[in-house]
């Protein structure tokens, strides 16, 4: 604060974004004068309509949600500012961004508030004694076309920024370095550590991954980043898609990498147990396992989130746990103080925080519990008797809304609320006319 207080008073910064993490995983919020933000929101918070948990992609009011709606009158919410995470955003001229809790006007967390969620969980792990440690690996398409052509052709007819699979290609992704080289330098700029860029396998498909850090703040700087790419794509006439399937080539991941260490920042995951392990790890998996079907929504949350579950597509759809093992919803890789479970059910549309914390309690939920470890999966899962994961939005919905390990990590209220925007995403599609239906039955049928 006191770095923005000098950049202010040299002119170097004029305006601060004070955005929250709404419950589609978007970034809302304000453009604050710098001014304005030092001497009122700062100390006392902005506020804005508490429909921003409770709208749909298209921002509509919905009806049905308990926080939110025309019987409470649309109220207001809080968003307080939280100085971990203030940042400069190098790709906005005289621009720094801060994110926020979302309280109700009373000062009490909102219950639905993706961050708050997350933050219940982390509480508490930590009165079990450990901290959690995330890694998230982002996926997007990069299209030469911008974000305007893109709607106005309607999404069809677009241009990958590559024509073949570049899957760690360094000759191919040279030509998307203008965009790259800027969502690297940019992201660093803002204060993150930039791991690495790789090509993936469809057309276009880019990975940048950042180094893992405490799940808070790694949640923080994905939604950050998500944002930052798409602004840094459109600032070059170009766009970027995290959709978890565009079209019918590999889809478009977020996969998890997830570990604990106690208070100190000791290891608590190693040990003299069969594969290294010690028996909290045994637990920290079996608990993931246990809640993975019934938390799917979590990391799954829209009706396209789907279709990447194919069998053989590095898209997981067995319940399973495996050695380095990429057919597995959960892979374990690493060693001594870097093991850890790589959680590849994800797509690119989940919101961070609720994935985050629906691991979490997963892993609360077998370290609690004490459940056994099933047997590890040495070959290929997508062939064995496993269980399986729910394979369309519906069935996600229903396996939350009957999840006794959800409503006991995170409470009726926000089991309600996330089976409340499960229905509008399936109301929304159900009555829709799609391009395939038309192009089957126009003529045809």
């Amino acid at each position: 604060m006191d770095d923005l207080r000098e950049l202010i008073a040299a002119g170097t910064i004029d305006t601060v974004i004070v955005a929250i993490t709404d419950h589609l995983g978007r970034l809302q919020g304000k453009r604050c004068g710098a001014r304005s933000f030092l001497e009122d929101v700062y100390p006392h918070g902005a506020e804005g309509c508490n429909y921003l948990l409770a709208v749909d992609v298209e921002m509509n009011t919905i009806e049905g949600y308990e926080s939110s709606s025309w019987a409470n009158g649309y109220g207001d919410l809080v968003m307080r500012p939280d100085p971990d995470t203030l940042r400069l955003v190098p790709w906005l001229p005289g621009t720094a961004m801060i994110q926020c809790d979302v309280l109700s006007t009373g000062g009490t967390p909102l219950a639905p508030s993706p961050r708050q969620i997350l933050r219940r969980q982390i509480d508490r792990l930590e009165s079990l004694g450990y901290r959690a440690y995330i890694g998230t690996e982002l996926e997007f398409l990069l299209f030469d076309d911008s974000f305007s052509a893109a709607w106005d052709r309607e999404y069809t007819g677009m241009r990958e920024a590559s024509r073949y699979n570049v899957d760690y290609s360094l000759l191919a992704t040279s030509r998307l370095e203008p965009v790259l080289r800027a969502i690297r330098n940019g992201m660093e700029g803002a204060g993150m550590v930039v791991e690495s860029s790789k090509g993936e396998c469809n057309f276009g498909q880019q990975e940048v991954t950042f180094r893992f850090d405490e799940a808070l703040r790694t949640c923080d700087n994905h939604a950050f980043y998500k944002n930052g790419a798409k602004e840094i794509a459109d600032l070059q006439g170009k766009s970027v898609t995290f959709m978890a399937k565009f079209n019918e080539r590999e889809g478009n991941s977020c996969h998890i990498h997830f570990s604990l260490r106690d208070l100190n920042g000791d290891d608590v995951l190693s040990g003299d147990r069969e594969h290294g392990f010690s028996d909290l790890m045994e637990h920290f998996i079996a608990g993931q396992l246990a809640a993975l079907k019934e938390m799917t929504y979590f990391l799954a949350p829209n009706v396209n989130s789907y279709k990447r579950f194919v069998e053989g597509s590095f898209a997981p759809t067995a319940v399973a746990w495996g050695l380095d093992n990429r057919s597995c919803s959960l892979r374990v890789v690493g060693h001594g103080a870097g093991m850890r479970t790589e959680n590849r059910v994800g797509g690119g549309d989940l919101n961070p925080y609720l994935a985050a914390a629906a691991l979490i309690a997963g892993a609360i939920h077998g370290i609690e519990n004490r459940l056994p470890l099933e047997p590890v999966t040495a070959g290929n899962a997508y062939t064995t008797d496993a269980d399986r994961l729910p394979t369309t939005l519906r069935a996600s919905r229903d396996l939350l809304a009957g999840s006794e390990i959800a409503r006991k990590a995170f409470g009726d209220e926000v089991v309600s609320h996330y089976v409340h925007a499960a229905d509008v995403e399936l109301s929304a599609f159900e009555a829709a006319v799609t391009d395939w239906e038309r192009k089957r039955g126009f003529e045809r049928l």
